[in-house]
């Protein structure tokens, strides 16, 4: 069955269809530049094929005064990546959050995705989210960007001056194509793909396009590029849904166990979602003068990303009482972490023993980008400057939810990746069980706003070892919002008329992959019918919904940034690099509503603070000979903390009793680290190397939970909190690289980080949140006579979340085998085919106690395609 509701109106194209899509052909554009000469000189490259292309890449990585890695536009494209995240999780020390099928966030040597930035084209991109439970953060979105539009990736894992503060793994800059940089005067790529998701069952269009000209003179020029994708998703999975709230169980005898953690519930959740995602980029540049430069450029990127959710629930914390006390008949407990007793199972109801929600989404992403960038050479100068504006939006226009009840003792055993429930009074498959007892719609929307102003002046110095010095200053002023719209419906609102699930159905959920579940888990249910929630659902209880501002979800948070920085670039003899230092001031003000009383009556409340940062940084190279270089560096870097953790406001859980606040007044991170490595470009397109690494942070951020007065409802509330301590990470990367003849290759990389924290108070240590010890890409290649193929395989340890329940989240170990595959027809036409998740890897997360919190499939992926260049 289909998942049938009404679509938003979609994304004005730049272009009409016809120009096609994007074909990833780093042989046609090559990567930006910083300078109109460096662009000159990279016009007469011609790039080929995957040797080619790694070569150029560690042509760039070896000229290079920082520590940095680079994948460009070609190595992207041999790649089967839809996303900038699952092509950048193949560089060493990188790794990616897959939960939901694709790369959305990344995490860098042993940090966490919220302390890592990145860039288009050097400056910030708006991003926002569309998942209610999403918080709000400084890290990029990668949904937003296909990996078509992509001139370049430069992963920069030891900082200069010049480049903005805010990342302590490493800043990430995607640099788009410009017009002048192709060596055709005019230039068209195209391609069109068929992609088979094996979970759905469904096969999805994906179109892309791009066309250039720019004139004979190299004075002027225009890039268009518009990509199109289309992908039905669907995760099947088991959870459960911890809880901090502390309870009373008593069991068949009136035996008392008091402050008792327990999982407000779980259930078998079967994820649907039809994403379209249309990104367009235009490019203009001029060169007035041979020493001039100008560009506009603007991205605009609009995902549609409507979902449905139906969840089969059993309940334990969700049947307390009012006095928070729960009847379990034979509760067994383990005794968590932090001491307190945890139950894992039992015998509840007959009394509401089982609930069903069934969820649908109308849900959205957007960001835009508008950029003014330009370049004055003189004799002995060089003046850059940018300007622009960036926005994003993201959010449900309707989150639509019923909620089923019906009578049943259930027994509940949970244990690590063990989700086993048993109805004992009726059979999940039958719809006549449960009845409709509420209805509810959410609207949420996250806004995002930077506009930022740049300039730079480079000067060269006429010394025998500072060879340049550059002076630049920046200015940002940024603003992100957050507000939900709640609606309600059920007895007593006009029009209310409950049903039984019966009257939704027309029949059983599909079975949930069995790689998921276990013996005695719920794998199949009766369901609710997509056309009849839309036509018989939604068309009531829209006409009977009341809303309301939920006032204490909403906050806005409004930073002006400050920077001025200094830069010099020397070389004596072997030795190359740069030292110097950027100065930044950030005025910080969080706005919120509170209910200061705890009457339920809200008030604004606005909270405000400057803090300055001096962050100095060196870089060095030493070359022992031509191919063998040495490097080092030593830097202060620092990442501010999450919108959703600066803000003042108070967010209630839909489905458990707690509630979630923010910090207005939580220190930044600050961090001291160093890196000492060696590379050995020991034979063409073939290199080893080795970097060793350390981290000294300040804080880190954990969070509490203490019962408070929210709106008149005593709730468990959980905030964040900057602790005494720090966290060191120390690390090693390797890197091997070669290319063997006859075509065969390989790319390895291995990166083991030992990340340890700082006590908290009473002396308990945590995980640090992101981390993987252990990292690991293999990717060997066969490329000849126009055919290539590859096969990678990406592998990372456990990592570690929050607290949960007494412990720490910890995910499971995670490995993944992708496959691609080429063939060029002609020198103009070639055909392609990839696979992504072949062996169907699955997603675990437990508790450091055993506690289970989720597992997830998202299946495997097929595609095969034609690209066309001209």
């Amino acid at each position: 069955m289909t998942y049938n509701v009404p679509r938003k109106k979609r994304l004005p194209q730049l272009i009409t269809f016809a120009l096609g899509a994007v074909a990833w052909q780093g042989a046609w554009a090559q990567a930006d530049a910083p300078a109109a000469p460096a662009a000159d000189s990279m016009q007469q490259v011609e790039v080929h094929g995957l040797r080619a292309t790694q070569k150029r890449n560690l042509l760039e990585k070896r000229d290079a005064t920082n520590i940095v890695d680079t994948v460009s536009a070609e190595d992207v494209g041999k790649f089967p990546d839809k996303n900038v995240a699952d092509s950048l999780q193949r560089l060493p020390g990188i790794s990616v959050d897959r939960t939901w099928g694709e790369g959305r966030d990344i995490f860098v040597r042993g940090t966490d995705k919220n302390l890592n930035m990145t860039q288009l084209n050097g400056q910030s991109v708006a991003s926002a989210y569309w998942w209610k439970n999403d918080s709000q953060s400084r890290g990029f979105n990668y949904d937003i960007l296909p990996s078509e539009l992509v001139g370049s990736l430069d992963v920069y894992k030891s900082p200069s001056s010049d480049l903005d503060e805010g990342s302590i793994g490493g800043l990430v800059i995607v640099k788009t194509r410009k017009p002048l940089q192709f060596k055709e005067t005019v230039t068209g790529q195209f391609s069109a793909e068929a992609t088979y998701s094996k979970l759905p069952k469904k096969t999805d269009p994906q179109l892309s396009g791009l066309f250039n000209w720019r004139n004979p003179e190299r004075t002027a020029g225009m890039l268009i590029a518009v990509s199109q994708q289309k992908r039905t998703m669907r995760r099947d999975g088991l959870e459960n849904f911890t809880d901090a709230t502390k309870y009373t169980i008593v069991d068949q005898n009136g035996a008392v166990t008091p402050n008792a953690y327990a999982s407000w519930g779980g259930g078998t959740p079967i994820f649907r979602q039809n994403r379209e995602r249309q990104t367009g980029n235009l490019t203009l540049q001029l060169r007035p003068t041979a020493n001039s430069d100008v560009s506009l450029n603007y991205l605009h990127s609009y995902m549609d990303m409507d979902n449905s959710n139906q969840n089969y629930l059993w309940q334990i914390g969700g049947l307390a009482d009012a006095t928070n006390t729960i009847h379990i008949t034979n509760p067994r407990f383990i005794t968590t972490s932090d001491g307190t007793k945890a139950v894992v199972g039992g015998t509840v109801g007959p009394t509401t023993g089982v609930s069903f929600e069934p969820i649908y989404r109308d849900a959205f992403v957007k960001s835009r980008v508008l950029d003014l960038e330009g370049n004055l050479d003189g004799d002995t100068w060089r003046l850059h400057g940018q300007a622009g504006t960036t926005s994003a939006a993201g959010g449900s226009n309707h989150d639509r939810n019923f909620w089923f009840t019906g009578n049943t003792r259930a027994t509940i055993n949970i244990a690590p990746d063990t989700y086993e429930v048993h109805y004992l009074d009726m059979n999940p498959l039958d719809p006549t069980k449960l009845t409709l007892q509420s209805a509810r719609d959410w609207i949420r929307r996250m806004d995002g706003k930077e506009s930022y102003a740049q300039a730079d002046l480079e000067m060269d110095v006429d010394n025998s070892f500072i060879k340049s010095v550059k002076v630049g200053a920046k200015f940002r002023d940024n603003e992100v919002r957050n507000h939900r719209i709640i609606g309600t419906d059920g007895p007593g609102h006009p029009g209310w008329q409950s049903y039984s699930l019966a009257d939704l159905s027309t029949g059983a959920s599909p079975p949930i992959s069995q790689r998921a579940a276990t013996a005695g888990s719920l794998t199949q249910f009766a369901w609710v019918d997509d056309g009849l929630a839309a036509s018989k659902g939604f068309a009531m209880y829209d006409k009977g919904m009341t809303y309301a501002e939920a006032m204490g979800e909403y906050y806005r948070i409004k930073e002006r940034i400050s920077a001025a920085y200094v830069k010099a670039n020397y070389a004596t003899g072997p030795w190359r690099g740069d030292f110097g230092v950027r100065v930044v001031r950030t005025r910080q003000t969080s706005e919120a509503n509170q209910d200061l009383a705890g009457t339920g009556v809200y008030s604004p409340v606005s909270i405000g603070r400057t803090y300055t940062d001096v962050l100095p940084s060196l870089n060095a190279v030493y070359e022992l000979r031509k191919n063998l270089l040495l490097r080092g560096a030593i830097a202060r870097v620092m990442a501010r903390n999450t919108y959703s953790d600066l803000s003042a406001s108070t967010e209630v859980s839909g489905t458990t009793n707690a509630a979630t606040a923010g910090n207005p007044l939580l220190k930044p991170y600050h961090a001291d680290q160093w890196e000492l490595g060696a590379e050995w470009y020991f034979a063409d397109a073939s290199m080893i190397s080795g970097t060793v690494f350390g981290k000294k942070l300040d804080t880190f951020i954990y969070t509490s939970t203490a019962m408070e007065n929210v709106a008149g409802v005593m709730r468990p509330v959980t905030r964040p909190h900057n602790a005494d301590n720090g966290e060191t990470v120390n690390g090693l990367e390797l890197q091997w690289q070669q290319a063997f003849g006859n075509g065969f290759g390989t790319i390895v990389n291995y990166t083991f980080t030992d990340a340890k924290t700082g006590a908290l108070a009473g002396g308990r240590k945590l995980n640090v949140v992101g981390n993987s010890r252990n990292q690991l890409n293999v990717g060997p290649y066969f490329e000849r006579n126009g055919f290539s193929v590859r096969i990678t395989y990406n592998y990372r340890s456990k990592s570690y979340g929050g607290l949960d329940e007494g412990g720490q989240d910890v995910t499971s170990a995670y490995g993944q085998w992708d496959a691609s595959a080429s063939w060029d027809i002609t020198p103009q036409w070639s055909l392609y085919a990839n696979a992504v998740n072949i062996a169907n890897a699955v997603i675990r997360t437990n508790t450091t106690d055993g506690l289970p919190v989720g597992v997830y499939e998202n299946g495997s992926r097929y595609s095969l395609g034609v690209r066309a260049k001209f």
